[in-house]
């Protein structure tokens, strides 16, 4: 009997054991977790000599991922991506230069693996102490190339509450993934130049477009910009290349934009995994403009060898309006104002954003206000754009050396330009109802036709149902 009683403790206790052995190895198998690294990066085009800025200066606070594409701010499930920013917040000026591909690397945390689908980026309230800080009294601030000693507030919204959101729609492939025991890296990238409103009074204002996905360490796309008659660099001017992606809907959105040096040379680093096309346009110290170049097809890490650009003599101008309106009085409206170009992709169009190489910029940030040239019952916005007199210069990618895009087809040069509407003082919330219009038509009715040299008004873009 003894012996019957120790055998059956016996048997509990290995029984016992076996249990909680499965259960660790349960629980340690469920609780691993996966590691991301947040970085920031920002290849610009509005930095001096090209553009009006020496420095933009952000000082960012935190990074909150969460899964749910709809979650508020004050929904429950946000991880923080970069923990130590809370108590040692750090300024990043957008126009710096960047190491080996990133301006700063913000931060990193363990996450439980998943899909994720919102990220949010928050900045200081620029009434916050910042160690170091290059603005003088406030956390954020722009400088001007023309004043270099005069740092002036960058203005914010709810970004240093709430954070500013980067939606599915603005993340590679959607969303970002994780599997338990991966490391991956998160690059955000702030696109500085086409998230700066300059306001009437002189202000600036913080309207933010940015882009997140998980890239390689050394993702690159580069190149360099050649003129096709002399087969060697463009003299003068500025050349502006954009890295644009397929938003569905058959126009190629700009993900990323920078300009070429003094010997033709850009590149795009990091790049989120994916396919992409470059276009890139021109204009050099004699005035002359050059047609845009798009080499279609283009993995992440891709070398394109040289790009060359067929010149167009002088550039058009398109001129418009733009005007909104609750509908029945005039209110306010940040707009981002883009000129397209239709070309021809595995059999079907599509419209391509056409960087504006004067401007130094792949599209315009203007705001609409009040003012006596205003149609009755709506604030307004005069415009004017300089653009390539050619059609497009088009090419698959070519990973023998060098692209060779087909000469621009000749005859008549159309345009589609394409307004979208803003909260001014927001998150990059969109306003009015539509929030985007399209025209490709002039003021007569017409369709938008541009001659070199010529200057030609295009229909106005009139949005109603605004805040």
């Amino acid at each position: 009997m003894h012996r019957l009683i120790s055998f059956l403790v016996l048997l509990f206790l290995v029984a016992a054991a076996t249990f909680l052995l499965s259960c660790g190895s349960s629980s340690s198998n469920s609780m691993q977790m996966a590691t991301v690294q947040v970085s920031l990066s920002d290849p610009a085009t509005c930095s001096a000599p090209q553009g009006s800025f020496s420095h933009v200066y952000v000082t960012v606070t935190d990074v909150r991922i969460h899964q749910s594409a709809s979650a508020s701010d004050t929904d429950s499930g946000w991880v923080d991506l970069a923990p130590g920013l809370a108590g040692s917040p750090v300024q990043v000026d957008l126009l710096g230069a960047a190491t080996q591909c990133f301006l700063k690397m913000l931060g990193s945390s363990e996450i439980q693996p998943g899909t994720y689908q919102q990220i949010r980026i928050l900045l200081a309230d620029n009434s916050a102490t910042v160690s170091g800080n290059q603005c003088g009294s406030a956390a954020n601030c722009v400088v001007l190339a023309s004043d270099p000693l005069n740092p002036r507030p960058l203005l914010l919204s709810s970004e240093s509450k709430t954070g500013i959101k980067i939606p599915a729609g603005q993340i590679a492939g959607s969303k970002f993934v994780v599997a338990a025991g991966e490391s991956k890296d998160l690059n955000l990238d702030f696109n500085a130049c086409r998230s700066i409103v300059r306001e009437g009074n002189g202000k600036f204002r913080l309207k933010p477009v940015l882009h997140a996905g998980e890239v390689a360490q050394q993702s690159a796309i580069s190149g360099t910009v050649i003129d096709a008659g002399t087969q060697s660099p463009i003299v003068g001017g500025n050349t502006v290349v954009a890295l644009e992606q397929n938003d569905g809907n058959g126009v190629d959105r700009v993900i990323m934009e920078t300009v070429a040096d003094a010997n033709g040379a850009f590149s795009f680093c990091p790049v989120a995994s994916g396919t992409y096309d470059i276009v890139v346009t021109a204009i050099n110290g004699a005035g002359a403009a050059y047609a845009a170049t798009v080499i279609t097809g283009v993995q992440s890490s891709a070398g394109l060898g040289k790009v060359p650009l067929t010149a167009a003599l002088a550039p058009a101008s398109i001129m418009g309006t733009i005007t909104t309106s609750t509908g029945s009085a005039g209110t306010s409206a940040d707009v981002t104002l883009s000129a397209l170009q239709s070309i021809m992709v595995n059999g079907g169009n599509l419209l391509i954003t056409v960087p504006l190489a004067a401007q130094s910029a792949s599209s315009a940030t203007l705001m609409t206000t009040s003012g006596m040239s205003c149609p009755a019952k709506t604030d307004c916005v005069a415009y004017t754009l300089s653009v390539p007199a050619a059609n497009p210069s088009v090419g698959a990618f070519s990973n023998s050396g060098n692209q060779l895009p087909a000469p621009p087809v000749t005859g008549t040069v159309n345009y589609t330009l394409e307004a979208e509407a803003f909260v001014p003082g927001s998150a990059a919330q969109s306003d009015c109802s539509p929030s985007s219009l399209q025209t490709n038509q002039t003021s007569s009715s017409t369709p938008l036709t541009v001659t070199t040299g010529v200057g030609v008004t295009a229909a106005t873009l009139a949005f109603t149902g605004c805040n």
